[in-house]
Formats: structure tokens, C-alpha cells, sequence
């Protein structure tokens, strides 16, 4: 739905909003496409008509299935490691200047410089709660996923089950899975609770408890359309899924603004923080008879694949890292969302497909961290992580206003108000049952806005963020 006009009369909070929102008429640098170009303080022509455009003239965007295809999405069907450039025009959901090409920073005095040596094709670093985006570049640009898509399929179908549910894995299950996906080790006619399960996803990335989850869902047909309806629902339009785990197919695209958006919103999930931040865990074996004949299971040890989480010969445990995933695909390259809390402060980063292999998105990520935690509370946003449409809806009543940054608005957004401090904090302590999961958890616990949804223009504060222990 359009954003309605602003009333004459507004709410405190929805005002401090709009005054943030001018933030956005600071001269922005505008880099070249190159993400390793050197950025510039000195603003573009038209970056101060764009940040301070009036959201009710700018054109709606259709919430309609149409409005999701992958129209530009060509260029990110280039082979891995080819030369390929953004679309000349992209999604302004979130603000105007989120669809410009390059990188968007206000490079303000007292701004640190953004870090060197950045080739990933798109990126994003964005505060969780209040949603201010600090930085980006190309964050629409429509690219393949990866595993990161997995985000979405755990924010869909985590509610529909309790941990505790049990499900005898039958062959069909299993079938369709593509060739040469990342797998946990699940077995046919083997018993697994959907505690095990999410872990399988979370730790392994793996594409045979996906497979599972979705059959226990109705199939996978029934799971990728309710993902691409969740995805609309949290104004993720750049998302189109095929396959739900995130292998590549045809048409499926996501973007670093949308994996962000979508991280955000599963935070919001005890389970899914928990999974997010889940270093190692005990995972079921193959029931085989011991050496006096007597059926035994056993089980084996699973690792986080999140280098940041769980660390690596060049890669060193994040400080504050709490999740979120990675995913790798021959056509996706290397994709990664982050989450980490310093100071008080949470922060988002996603990075796709660096020019660099190995280990580089989650070096890049860290760089891209280091900057963030530097720079909030200096920098001017660029932009904003939208609200959910049915948070929008829930707000747009007689003496509220619809969030500029509404996809069905104008794709411009003010950044959202000041609110309440975050509440996540760091403590250290020993694992539990052989998972190596982050029980760090603050003192007192927050109620979830609106009865777990954010509103529109209000901090959006993590409640007992699970954070990753440091090591001993």
C-alpha cells in the first residue's frame, strides 16, 4: 500500500524520525563502481536532491509477484570471477541513495576512511536496532545467494515446530538434493528431533536437514512459496527462491540489503539466535549393533562453518561475533552475514562474492566491522532497514505515519529514531550437553515490541542476544 501523507499532527517519536532523517541531505560520497576506489567527501550533483526528495512524490512500488523478477539479474549469472557490473538502476527500498551504484558513505569530518582492499560486489553494514544503514555498496544489486538463503528458510519455518518434535527420515525425504551440496550426514529410516535438524542447518549448512524441514513442511514446492511470501512480507523484494536451501538455480537472487533485512528479522527468534550462534554441538550417528549385538547410536561432533564464529588457520574468532551464515556456490562465489555486539552497539554486515578466495568474506566482513563499530555515532546513515509490511500497516492509523522506507512508498527511507540502548552483553562460562553455544545472555530480559514486531520509526532492540563465548 502507498505510504499515506504525513498528518499535521505526529507522535514524539515519529517527529525525532523525520529529524534524523534529515541527516540524509549530508554531502554523501558517492565511490566509484570500483569497490576499490578511493571515496571522496565531495558530493554528487544530485546526492542532496535524492536524500531530501519528498517520499509522497516519488512512485510506488507494486508489491506484486511481477515486481520480484530477477529482470537485472543477468549480470550476476556471470561465472564466478568474471568482470561484471551492477545494473545502471536498482531497488530504492530502504533510500534513494541504496540504489545507486558504488558506495555509499557520508564521509563526514571525524568519519574514519572506509578499509582498503574491499572486491566483494556488494556490501552492507547496518545498526541492527536502530536499522540505520552507516555504509554501502551495491546493496541492491541482485546476486545469487547461497547458503545464506538459509536464513530465510530457518525465519520461515523455525515457528512451526517445537525443538522437541521427532521425525523418522524416509528416502523421499532426501530426494533432489544437487550434486555436490554441503551435507550434515542424515540417514535414511534414522529418528532426528527438529533440534537436531536446525543445528544440521545452522552448523553444516547442510542441504539434507533442509530437504527434511521442508518435507515435514509438505514438500518443497509448499516451502519455496512460503518463503517467497515471507520474503515480501519483510519488503525483501530483490529475494526470489527456487531452491529453499540456497543451491543454485535459475532466476533465484537475493541481495546484501535483503540477507541483512532478513538476519534482523530472525534474531528476533530465541531458537534462531541460539542456532546462529551455536560454535559445536553432538549431532545423531547410524543406529549399528555393538560388538554384543546390542542397536546402538552414536554421535558425532559438528562445527560451525562460520569462520568468524568458529575461527580458522587465518581467520581469528570475531570479538562480539553472534552468528549469522556463510554459504559458497559456484555461482554465488563466497556470501556472508554477520551479527557481533561491541560496546553496546550490534551491528549487521553482509558481503557477496569477493574477488578474493579462501577465506576473504569473512576478512572482509571483519574490516568492514572494525570500520562499523568505529564509525557509529559519527557517521550519517544512507539509508534504512525497512519494517515488515504488516508493521507498516500496524502503524499506519490516524496520527502515525507509514515508514518512508516502505517499499509500497518511495523506497526512500529515514533512518529510525532513537530508542532504548541495546541489552546485549558479553560473559564468559563453559559450554553445556556438548554444545558449544553462547549462553551469554543480559541480566534483564526486554519484552519484543508490539508482541514481537518491531514498530515503524522505533529501535528494534535484540532481546537476549546469544553471543559466542571468547576462547580460554
Amino acid at each position: 500500500m502507498p505510504a499515506p501523507k504525513n498528518s499535521i499532527r505526529r507522535s514524539l517519536l515519529v517527529t525525532s524520525a523525520i529529524l534524523l532523517s534529515t541527516a540524509l541531505t549530508a554531502p554523501v560520497a558517492l565511490a566509484a563502481p570500483s569497490p576499490s576506489a578511493a571515496h571522496s567527501s565531495i558530493p554528487s550533483a544530485d546526492s542532496s536532491a535524492t536524500a531530501s526528495a519528498d517520499p509522497s512524490k516519488s512512485p510506488s512500488k507494486s508489491p506484486s509477484k511481477d515486481s520480484k523478477k530477477p529482470k537485472d539479474s543477468k549480470d550476476s549469472k556471470k561465472p564466478n570471477g568474471s568482470k561484471a557490473a551492477p545494473p545502471a538502476k536498482m531497488s530504492t527500498v530502504g533510500g534513494t541513495l541504496l540504489g545507486q551504484a558504488g558506495t555509499q558513505v557520508n564521509l563526514a569530518s571525524g568519519v574514519p576512511v572506509l578499509p582498503k582492499g574491499l572486491s566483494a560486489r556488494s556490501w552492507i553494514v547496518a545498526d541492527a536496532e536502530s536499522g540505520e544503514v552507516l555504509a554501502a555498496h551495491n546493496a541492491h544489486w541482485k546476486l545469487a545467494p547461497a547458503s545464506t538463503l538459509k536464513m530465510l528458510f530457518a525465519d520461515t519455518l523455525l515457528p512451526k515446530w517445537p525443538s522437541s518434535t521427532k521425525h523418522k527420515v524416509e528416502s523421499s525425504d532426501l530426494a533432489g538434493i544437487g550434486s555436490g551440496s554441503s551435507m550434515v550426514g542424515i540417514k535414511e529410516d534414522e529418528t532426528y528431533t527438529v533440534h537436531d535438524l536446525w543445528l544440521g542447518v545452522f552448523l553444516r549448512s547442510g542441504n539434507d536437514a533442509v530437504r527434511v524441514l521442508a518435507a515435514m513442511n509438505g514438500g518443497v514446492e509448499k516451502t519455496v512459496e512460503e518463503m517467497n511470501e515471507h520474503a515480501e512480507e519483510l519488503q525483501a523484494l530483490d529475494t526470489v527462491v527456487v531452491s529453499p536451501d540456497g543451491y543454485d538455480a535459475e532466476e533465484q537472487t537475493s541481495s546484501a540489503y535483503d540477507l541483512t533485512l532478513i538476519a534482523r528479522s530472525g534474531l528476533q527468534k530465541k531458537d534462531f539466535r541460539e542456532y546462529a550462534s551455536t560454535v559445536r554441538a553432538d549431532f545423531p550417528g547410524e543406529t549399528k549393533k555393538n560388538k554384543k549385538g546390542k542397536k546402538v547410536r552414536e554421535s558425532f561432533e559438528i562445527q560451525s562453518t562460520n569462520r568468524l564464529l568458529s575461527g580458522d588457520y587465518d581467520v581469528p574468532v570475531y570479538e562480539g561475533i553472534a552468528g549469522v551464515k556463510n554459504g559458497n556456490t559456484t555461482n554465488a562465489g563466497a556470501t556472508f552475514t554477520g551479527v557481533a555486539e561491541q560496546d553496546g552497539r550490534v551491528l549487521l554486515v553482509t558481503v557477496m562474492n569477493p574477488e578474493k578466495k579462501g577465506n576473504e568474506v569473512y576478512k572482509e566482513t571483519a574490516k568492514l566491522f572494525d570500520w562499523g563499530f568505529e564509525a557509529a555515532g559519527k557517521v550519517d546513515p544512507v539509508g534504512e532497514l525497512v519494517p515488515p509490511r504488516s508493521a507498516v500497516q500496524a502503524d499506519a492509523r490516524p496520527g502515525a505515519s507509514a515508514s518512508p522506507g516502505e517499499a509500497d512508498g518511495t523506497g526512500e527511507g529515514a533512518p529510525g529514531a532513537a530508542g532504548s540502548r541495546p541489552v546485549a552483553s558479553a560473559a564468559a562460562g563453559g559450554g553445556a550437553g556438548g554444545v558449544g553455544t553462547a549462553l551469554a545472555v543480559t541480566g534483564g530480559v526486554l519484552a519484543l515490541l508490539a508482541g514481537g514486531a518491531f514498530l515503524v520509526n522505533r529501535r528494534w532492540p535484540l532481546p537476549d542476544l546469544v553471543r559466542r563465548r571468547p576462547r580460554p
